[in-house]
């Protein structure tokens, strides 16, 4: 047989389309660029490639992945900042600035808050909980995506995905930098990363666009030398808590800091500031500074009020350290806080011969308002478990697949992938809602003066009461592949199993 037959016999790649170069998307096709039977192509809606001027936490198991991937350049200290103490977040006293909790420490397993101590273990120094400026965390991924196998196409903004039956494949519409002209692509397999706000994800369930929390962030990152004047700044990622708003601040990498302003108001509120801002729009420093001034924290109110609370044993004003702090702060710019109000009933979309060729990871298969900041370690597992899925149905020098046999092994895949990841982030999005729900009505009733307005006491309690997040920070999404693909292969083994079932993806 003559090399050119051979080569010519040679069974044709997987062609995996990836929508959006976020965090999720670069590393899923990390994770697949040395799978010789995988070509991946991304897909991006931007004109070029800019993150977000603002800061993002990567927990021990998204410090754990990228040191899986391979993206060693992202653990070190030039980039990430941890925190000295081993205690991933301090909160502190709006008023007092006293340390009132501390999330578990990852230094020496024992407890700190937020649940107590139920085995946390300690962390190696690189895995330790870590602090971004999320374009330091983008580029430190895209240093280790080629361009020349894994083509990176810019302003392709996804509009829809078919099947085309004489190709035997997908075929991708995408907006190409205008409004009237397209493009199109093919692939065996789509991935959607283009996060909360995912075309993808709406394309197939319309019903899953996200709505407003009433959360508004002012996100500020500039150089540290702004606050280095600020008597007893801690250096540790902090956050404040106060009775309707909180304040998060962190020294980042290479010489920068983060402040993030977060105010929640109730949503249906006609009349609550800001409801009309837009995703990374300008925002007012003069306002940031206001939210925090010397004055009780749900802002401008009579002095006989502000006496009267502190009669009742709520503190009033912001403490003195956050003052200069906000002071200091540069610039900032508006976030509006949205999630989708239920999970997907499936990561497994499509229709007629679609189906079982799309799914989603990150932000756009669970957008759940940055909570417990753990979006940017569920997008990497997410990533991980999507990659692991796709190995393992089409391993590396496998046996070509026939065909006819494509769709079934990929929808094998696909539910694999499901049955990794989508389990934990329903356990998360449940948490959020409740959560939200929760804070929205006694937001309502102390509106109504239908309860007094929250005390000190409760304060202390609400900040030392919060959920214990080492079950998302430390998952361990290796075991959990590997206990998914136990339970696929035990399905499978038994006799007159239940076929695979398609959910139904037009439901949320």
């Amino acid at each position: 047989m003559t090399e050119t037959t051979q080569k010519d016999r040679r069974p044709a790649p997987l062609d995996i389309a990836i929508v959006g170069a976020g965090i999720a998307g670069l590393a899923a096709a990390i994770a697949l660029k040395d799978h010789s039977g995988v070509r991946v192509q991304l897909y991006e809606r931007a004109s070029a490639l800019r993150e977000i001027g603002a800061s993002i936490a990567l927990g021990p198991n998204g410090m754990r992945t990228l040191d899986r991937l391979g993206v060693h350049n992202a653990l070190d200290d030039d980039v990430a900042f941890r925190n000295r103490s081993g205690y991933p977040m301090v909160y502190r006293h709006y008023h007092t600035n006293e340390i009132v909790s501390v999330d578990p420490s990852q230094d020496d397993g024992g407890g700190g808050g937020g649940g107590g101590d139920d085995g946390h273990h300690r962390i190696a120094y690189r895995h330790r909980t870590a602090r971004f400026y999320r374009a330091h965390l983008q580029a430190a991924l895209l240093a280790h995506i080629d361009r020349t196998t894994q083509p990176l196409h810019l302003n392709k903004g996804f509009r829809s995905v078919a099947w085309d039956a004489g190709l035997g494949k997908l075929v991708l519409t995408f907006a190409d930098g205008s409004e009237t002209a397209t493009a199109t692509a093919t692939a065996d397999l789509l991935l959607g990363t283009d996060g909360i706000q995912s075309a993808v994800r709406t394309f197939f369930v319309p019903a899953s666009r996200p709505r407003w929390t009433g959360g508004v962030a002012f996100r500020s990152v500039f150089p540290a030398a702004h606050v280095a004047h600020i008597a007893g700044l801690p250096d540790e990622a902090t956050h404040v808590w106060g009775p309707d708003r909180s304040l998060f601040f962190s020294p980042l990498g290479r010489g920068l800091f983060t402040v993030v302003g977060m105010q929640q108001v109730d949503p249906d509120d006609p009349d609550a500031p800001l409801r009309d801002a837009a995703w990374d729009d300008e925002g007012s420093v003069a306002q940031l500074r206001q939210m925090y001034s010397n004055r009780n924290s749900r802002g401008s109110e009579s002095e006989s009020k502000r006496e009267s609370e502190s009669e009742s044993g709520t503190e009033t004003g912001w403490s003195p350290l956050v003052q200069s702090l906000v002071a200091a702060v540069p610039h900032t710019r508006l976030f509006p806080n949205a999630a989708v109000s239920a999970s997907l009933s499936t990561w497994v979309l499509g229709d007629g011969d679609v189906y079982g060729r799309v799914t989603l990871a990150g932000d756009a298969a669970h957008a759940h308002g940055g909570a417990f900041a753990t979006g940017g370690s569920l997008a990497l597992d997410d990533a991980w478990a999507f990659a692991a899925a796709v190995r393992h149905v089409f391993p590396v020098g496998g046996p070509p697949a026939a065909p006819a046999a494509v769709s079934e092994k990929l929808r094998a895949a696909l539910t694999l992938y499901e049955a990794t990841r989508k389990a934990h982030t329903d356990r998360l999005l449940g948490i959020v809602h409740a959560g939200a729900q929760a804070r929205l009505a006694q937001l309502r009733a102390e509106a109504r003066a239908a309860r007094p307005p929250e005390t000190d006491d409760e304060l202390r309690q609400r900040i030392k009461s919060r959920p214990d997040p080492t079950w998302l920070h430390e998952h361990d999404v290796v075991a959990a592949f590997a206990a998914a693909v136990r339970a696929q292969d035990e399905a499978a083994a038994k006799p007159n199993g239940a076929p695979n079932r398609r959910a139904d993806a037009s439901k949320i």
